[in-house]
């Protein structure tokens, strides 16, 4: 593993929180093998080493793949893949214990959002059911269920920064608007559960993340301009790059996860953003650039990336809430991309 990967592990697993609620508990994560979660995945099987004990279950469609990136781990006692769409009810044994559910399974990106739209909404909304479902049998403490800025819809010119009661325009009568809208119904099926069912849930709110940990398929426009920069090409912008968003490095991300899963309150949601991280995309593109030593060329996008893309112009999130439990970003929109960058060259 990269230098720079272990060190970003290391600060993760060194953050102030109570770690002891994981302390020979169980954890169950969909979406395992995505950027997020393989990289919460590596933080947790390195705190296993200095003892916490703690089992986790990594929920994936595709064992090859699972098997691939988590192969140090295939044979530990506390790691387990279990081979499942999320789409399809759970079962498992009645008498596991499953302590915390993480929801982390979603189509993340432009052409996901373009030739898999049906597949975009039920794992947002059938698959977030089952799962709620699944915590319920097994009487979870806590579910978590990975939200995004996208909830937030289009900046009405009021603000400057959404906080979590913010509610912007979304056009739903789109093929875009998949994304966007089961991620909403999917935070009020928390809701419902917790007030029917007793559930336990908090919503932690995703920026735009990125990272070593990122899939080569991703099509996010800062995915692939970090695969170009890496490859000495020319970066590649498909609009005028006056959209202005907030991003997150995968480590920062993590943490804040972690913090609202074992600090945020019972039905709260959190956004995990710092206006370190805000940036227009032509000065994003700029930097990765610069990093490369290659320039910045224009191209129309492609009519399948076109329709997959977010027609949202400014969605800075403020991270005010999440700051109140003790969460700080620790790389700016800079260091995070030359990270990125400097550890998938090594790769």
């Amino acid at each position: 593993m990269n230098g720079l990967l272990r060190e970003d592990i290391g600060y993760v697993g060194g953050i102030n929180i109570p770690w002891e609620k994981l302390q020979n508990k169980s954890i169950f994560i969909s979406g395992g093998t995505g950027l997020i979660g393989s990289f919460l995945v590596d933080v947790l099987m390195q705190k296993n080493q200095d003892g916490l004990n703690c089992k986790i279950y990594v929920v994936g469609r595709n064992v090859d793949k699972g098997k691939t990136r988590f192969e140090e781990f295939w044979n530990s006692e506390y790691f387990e893949f279990v081979s499942h769409d999320m789409n399809q009810q759970l079962e498992m044994a009645e008498n596991i214990v499953v302590d915390y559910v993480l929801h982390l399974a979603s189509n993340t990106h432009p052409v996901a959002y373009s030739t898999d739209p049906i597949g975009t909404v039920t794992t947002n909304i059938i698959g977030t059911n089952n799962l709620l479902k699944f915590a319920v049998k097994h009487h979870a403490t806590r579910f978590a269920f990975a939200s995004s800025n996208e909830v937030y819809g289009e900046n009405r010119g009021d603000v400057e920064f959404f906080d979590e009661n913010y509610c912007g325009y979304i056009n739903s009568n789109t093929l875009r608007a998949g994304y966007s809208e089961s991620k909403r119904c999917g935070e009020a099926l928390c809701q419902a559960y917790m007030r029917q069912e007793g559930l336990d849930v908090v919503i932690p709110r995703l920026t735009r993340s990125y990272g070593p940990t990122m899939l080569m398929s991703d099509t996010k426009a800062i995915s692939q301009f970090i695969k170009k920069g890496i490859a000495g090409k020319d970066i590649v912008l498909k609009s005028s790059g006056t959209q202005y968003y907030s991003y997150t490095y995968v480590a920062d991300a993590v943490a804040g996860l972690l913090t609202v899963l074992l600090r945020g309150e019972n039905g709260e949601a959190y956004n995990i953003a710092d206006e370190a991280g805000d940036i227009m995309l032509k000065d994003l593109a700029a930097v990765i650039a610069d990093h490369a030593g290659t320039k910045i060329i224009f191209e129309f996008p492609e009519e399948v990336e076109r329709v997959g893309y977010s027609t949202v112009t400014k969605a800075r999130l403020s991270g005010t809430k999440l700051k109140k439990l003790g969460w700080s970003m620790k790389y700016d929109i800079k260091r995070g991309i030359e990270r990125t960058m400097d550890t998938l060259k090594e790769r």
